[in-house]
């Protein structure tokens, strides 16, 4: 009997249940919907002022105020409805918290301060409000056009006289770069440019990592939450018309998804995008966003400019409308792409690279990111494999990039640690889908990914790889160390003498079949750091088995 749980809540267990299994989409949801507050659109003259701030480029003074104006009524009793800017205003803001001239290559603090507020008023929109009351779903929209889709027409926003009602043109539009040919959604054909680029940065620009992984965390936070709450606000699990759309396929990871439906390779590109690490070919396919974006200011090219007061009925804006000259900037990452991937993959078998094995795919945050869009898409491909793809065809692309993977890096994804980020049942049908790939072929492995205390003792436990290599037993050791954690964390190990046996036969078959491949590679270093891995997952195994004895 298999346990019924929602894709996006924590396992929860039925008295005598024993299988830990990936959930399917159930009416029962055991996920709070949190209180999100009401929203309406901020009232003509309110849009007009930040309009007017942000057009003129001072950004704090619009961003203090939409801060101000969203806060207010959170204390009364009910909360008020919170004022929300349009979905243009809310783009906009979400390019301030990660363009280049306001972080990496500021001319100033405060320009910086400006992106922090950008970022700090966007989550506040998200933790009050909601995605789906601040429309980001039509605020989120990326076009990849070099100029923004959203904006009609040409000329400056015409005046508006009394009594006369604003068009929805006139709504929309800021004249600001920032807001059209230089805003991130018009700069990026989609989330996947975006993701791929940024990863790519925790590998070759740490700088900039330091900005994206900021901006990148806030974006997959909404659209976690976006899933959520559409899911159980607008009835997850009711009945609905043969062709009438549920909930979920209004989301925005579906939509984003879907951007190039029907194209070749589709799933492929957004799987690459997800394990961008820096390399040559994916270097080359995802690339900057914004033209010197590596970039920083020279230190002295600050130096040399008089600052001047601003001063704005005299058209003097200090450096605010200055654009950024060649001659100021210089290159951070003096290292090729191709020199940057050499070094890693010659350290990735080093001991040192022990000391911080998560450097391949650029630290633990940018890890930490990548399995959390991981878990989201196994969601979506549970939920609704017709709208991306099934399970089976996104384990095969997460199989493709995670086998090749040096041990301890290898490690870093499959680790119970880390796959918390999934639900326990998924959790375990991708590590189960990774071992069937690499353990012998005279394992009896289970028709259905049900993990229970009898599969891991029949068809798991006792067995080798299904090569002699060390790192290939080692990362057969270690999947199946994780799939007893899984079921011992979840559902609880009761030891017996055929658990016992299993383990060290298990032990025995990945240590003799390593052997043979050790002897040929004695000379070198990278057999005795692999069959270190292989070594202490086998004592980690033997530790979880006896903890499990009454």
């Amino acid at each position: 009997m298999a346990i019924p749980a929602a894709m996006s809540s924590p396992l929860s267990s039925q008295p005598g249940s024993d299988i830990l299994s990936l959930p399917i989409l159930s009416n029962e949801i055991c996920v709070a919907l949190p209180e999100y507050r009401s929203s309406r659109l901020l009232p003509f003259e309110l849009r007009e002022h930040c309009r007017i701030y942000l057009e003129e480029t001072l950004y704090g003074q619009a961003l203090k105020l939409l801060i101000s104006l969203v806060a207010t009524g959170n204390t009364s009793v009910p909360p008020l409805s919170a004022f929300v800017p349009p979905p243009h205003d809310l783009a906009f803001v979400a390019t301030l918290a990660i363009h280049p001239t306001l972080t990496t290559r500021a001319r100033s603090e405060g320009r910086v301060e400006e992106a922090n507020l950008a970022l700090r008023y966007l989550r506040l929109v998200l933790r009050t409000v909601g995605p789906v009351n601040a429309n980001l779903y039509n605020a989120f929209l990326f076009t990849g056009l070099g100029a923004s889709s959203r904006r009609r027409g040409s000329g400056r926003r015409r005046t508006v006289g009394d009594g006369e009602a604003p068009s929805g043109d006139d709504l929309d539009r800021i004249e600001n770069d920032l807001a059209e040919s230089e805003a991130i959604w018009a700069r990026a054909g989609d989330v996947w440019q975006v993701i791929g680029w940024a990863f790519n940065c925790s590998v070759l620009h740490k700088k900039r990592w330091t900005r994206w992984s900021l901006w990148l965390d806030y974006m997959v936070d909404v659209l976690e939450k976006d899933w959520e709450a559409r899911g159980i606000e607008f009835g997850d699990g009711e009945a609905l018309d043969e062709d009438e759309d549920g909930p979920r396929e209004k989301t925005m990871i579906v939509r984003y998804l879907n951007y190039d439906e029907g194209t070749a390779g589709r799933e492929r590109k957004i799987v690459r995008a997800i394990f961008a690490d820096g390399g040559p070919k994916v270097a080359g396919e995802f690339t900057e966003l914004w033209r010197n974006e590596t970039k920083e200011r020279k230190k002295d090219a600050d130096q040399k400019k008089i600052e001047t007061k601003i001063d704005i009925e005299g058209d003097n804006y200090g450096d605010y409308m200055e654009e950024d000259k060649d001659s100021d900037l210089e290159d951070v990452d003096p290292e090729s792409a191709d020199d940057a991937f050499q070094s890693r993959l010659d350290e990735s078998n080093s001991v040192a690279s022990h000391l911080d094995i998560a450097k391949p795919l650029g630290g633990m945050d940018a890890i930490n990111l990548r399995l959390r869009i991981l878990s989201l898409l196994s969601t979506v491909s549970a939920v609704l494999p017709h709208s991306f793809t099934s399970l089976a065809t996104l384990y095969d692309l997460y199989l493709e990039h995670i086998r090749p993977l040096p041990l301890p890096t290898f490690f870093l994804l499959i680790s119970p640690a880390s796959l918390r980020h999934f639900h326990p049942g998924a959790a375990s049908s991708l590590t189960q889908y990774i071992l069937h790939s690499m353990i012998a072929s005279s394992a009896p492995l289970p028709i259905k990914d049900d993990l229970t205390q009898e599969v891991l003792e029949e068809s798991y436990l006792p067995f080798a790889a299904n090569t002699g290599s060390i790192a290939d037993n080692a990362k057969v050791s270690l999947c199946v160390e994780t799939l007893l954690r899984l079921m011992n964390l979840h559902l609880g190990l009761a030891w017996t003498p055929r658990l016992q046996d299993a383990m060290e036969e298990g032990i025995d078959a990945r240590e003799n079949k390593a052997k043979k491949s050790g002897r040929k590679r004695s000379r070198g270093t990278g057999g005795e750091n692999e069959r270190e891995w292989l070594v202490g997952s086998a004592n980690r195994i033997r530790s979880v088995i006896q903890m499990a004895k009454p």
